[in-house]
């Protein structure tokens, strides 16, 4: 799949995400949308399945998510009826707390290698084997430093289409939105990859 970014970046600039979806899919055999059932999930899964409901959801269960993302997973893939989709780590998560004693620190050498195990191996098995040839995601501009360096459509490092509907929408929008249409959030997510919000996991710097 061959698409000028910088042509798509000028055309999708000023559209609603829903024109954003819309276009995407126009351009897609094989269109996947990624989700780790987040604060504000619910926006990008409703968006996307309103004009394909039997697109792959792909989640990355890391096995360290709250019980509270668990439950919430679980609502929303029934309410919105998802074809959902997991990938889980090779290793179990009992298994890794024994070996790397619990979750290793931000600033411990085994964090990178804890990175790769649970999120970015997974995430990497699943698109060689679903063989996407577009990734809706959720990123927005206002979450990091470096997605503020990004744009509405990108491509991985393989050449996967990514497309971000919500690229340019507030917290604010998206409250807004989880409103109107009756949908949950999630406000207990712990991701054992980030110390921070504002801290990259690698997911969309090294894929």
């Amino acid at each position: 799949m061959s698409i000028d970014l910088a042509a798509a970046n000028a055309l999708l600039a000023g559209k609603t995400p829903q024109e954003i979806v819309r276009w995407a899919l126009a351009q897609s055999d094989q269109p996947l949308v990624t989700t780790n059932f987040r604060p504000y999930e619910a926006v990008i899964l409703h968006l996307v399945t309103q004009q394909k409901p039997d697109i792959q959801v792909l989640w990355v269960d890391s096995g360290y998510n709250t019980s509270a993302t668990y439950r919430f997973a679980e609502r929303v893939i029934e309410q919105l009826k998802l074809n959902i989709v997991t990938y889980i780590p090779q290793m179990t998560a009992a298994r890794r707390n024994v070996l790397m004693k619990g979750i290793p620190e931000i600033d411990d050498p085994l964090h990178e290698e804890f990175t790769r195990q649970v999120k970015l191996e997974p995430f990497q098995r699943a698109l060689a084997e679903l063989q996407p040839d577009l990734w809706f995601n959720a990123i927005r501009k206002d979450q990091t430093e470096f997605r503020q360096s990004l744009d509405i459509v990108t491509s991985s490092k393989d050449g996967v289409i990514k497309v971000a509907p919500l690229f340019n929408l507030s917290e604010a929008d998206l409250d807004a939105y989880l409103a109107q249409h009756g949908l949950p959030n999630e406000t207990d997510y712990f991701d054992p990859t980030k110390a921070l919000e504002t801290r990259e996991c690698g997911l969309h710097t090294q894929l």
